[in-house]
């Protein structure tokens, strides 16, 4: 008998009568002959709620109570799966993550799975019990609850089937695969059947909100053969996303556009050009967990000072604005900026790395349609630039039919 991991979306289990038909899904594969594991997030919105009390009280919370907070509404789910199960006659036990435990980092808020102790979920299913597992959550070493970061329980899916040795993990959402573009955006976006990890992790790293990123690294780092599908279809296809052997399909230069709207730009004027200062900084973000993205540096004309500009999660934007105004004197600048109204715009592909016309086809066509760049960050295959947020769509549509994306995600 294969061990099945079955993750299922917020949207997916959004009402009993959804978590009902979730069950049904559960029991399709247990009917099957397969050992089931399956992990849940909150009903959808539920989370969203459970952040605008914390935030209701204080933008500077404690890390560590916003995680017994966050974390509360997985559980909800996690019992009434296990007693809809139960109902349609499939033995069901629902856990929470420090009973399993996954043992976690200290990091609060965004903690790293370490290892997870799988005994009592293999005494289960050998039993024929299907284990239902609060996802985005786990245990720190001082014992305190920790959460994954937003769409955590994708990466608690994932590296439960790596710790379980399972045949695959199957992500249900609301969206029958991955997608050349966000359709919501652009109508002509198609779904890509099969996907390589790396270019997976970069389209997840940068806006794709299909799958968490981190859950994508996990399962590259051990070979987790993961599929995307449909809650909602009755024989979803979804998108097969693994190891660049098992692909079929031929490489292409552009497998996708990306776009957040999620950062927030922050400058800050008149740094001393000096390395120490640099690496204060970067120190100061490590210590308050704040992680930064697209750092760039101008060299003033003096030649002894630089505005230095990076991107941060728009969440975070309130404490590292405040933690910088506070380091004014050690950093020694005399001015910080702060813009919320940008997007960013990432193209994902291996040509890239083989081909310059395919960076520069993206600069000329922004420049054609008078897009503003105000900052750029690459890798060997990706390109991310940051635009006036209310550009976006233009933007992200114009890049998908440059690279010949339209109607083409299934290659």
């Amino acid at each position: 008998m294969a061990i099945i991991v079955q993750k299922f979306g917020g949207t997916s289990v959004g009402t009993v009568d959804l978590i009902r038909k979730v069950a049904l899904r559960v029991k399709y594969e247990v009917d099957q002959g397969h050992q089931v594991v399956v992990v849940v997030s909150a009903m959808s919105g539920v989370t969203n709620q459970l952040i605008e009390h914390i935030h209701n009280i204080t933008t500077t919370y404690d890390r560590t109570e916003y995680d017994v907070i966050a974390s509360s509404g997985e559980q909800i789910t996690s019992g009434l799966l296990a007693l809809a199960l139960q109902n349609i006659g499939v033995p069901a036990r629902s856990w929470l993550g420090w009973q399993i435990p996954i043992l976690t980092s200290d990091t609060h808020a965004h903690g790293k799975i370490l290892e997870i102790h799988t005994a009592s979920l293999l005494q289960d299913l050998k039993k024929g019990v299907v284990s239902v597992i609060a996802g985005f959550q786990g245990l720190s070493s001082q014992g305190r609850i920790t959460t994954l970061g937003r769409g955590g329980s994708d990466t608690t899916a994932v590296a439960l089937a790596a710790a379980l040795k399972a045949e695959r993990c199957d992500i249900y959402t609301d969206v029958d695969g991955v997608y050349t573009a966000d359709p919501r955006t652009v109508s002509s976006a198609g779904k890509i059947d099969q996907i390589a990890y790396h270019e997976m992790l970069e389209l997840a790293s940068h806006g794709a909100k299909v799958l968490q990123r981190d859950s994508v690294e996990f399962a590259m780092r051990h070979n987790v053969r993961l599929r995307v599908l449909s809650a909602h279809a009755e024989r979803p296809s979804g998108t097969l996303i693994t190891g660049d052997h098992e692909i079929q399909t031929s490489p292409q230069a552009i497998r996708g556009v990306a776009h957040t709207l999620q950062e927030g730009q922050i400058t800050l004027k008149g740094l001393p050009a000096k390395p120490e200062i640099l690496t204060l900084f970067h120190e100061m973000m490590k210590t308050a967990q704040i992680e930064i993205d697209m750092l760039t540096q101008d060299l003033l004309p003096c030649g002894r000072l630089m505005d230095c500009h990076f991107t941060a999660l728009k969440a975070e934007l309130d404490r590292t604005e405040e933690i910088l105004k506070l380091s004014q004197k050690k950093l020694n600048f005399y001015d910080l900026l702060r813009n919320n109204n940008v997007a960013k715009i990432s193209i994902v592909g291996s040509g890239l790395k083989y081909y310059s016309h395919v960076a520069r086809k993206l600069f000329k066509k922004l420049a054609e349609d008078h897009i503003k760049v105000s900052l750029v960050s690459c890798s060997d295959i990706k390109l991310s630039v940051l635009i006036p947020a209310n550009e976006t769509e233009k933007a992200v549509s114009a890049l998908h039919g440059i690279y010949e994306l339209d109607d083409k995600g299934k290659r």
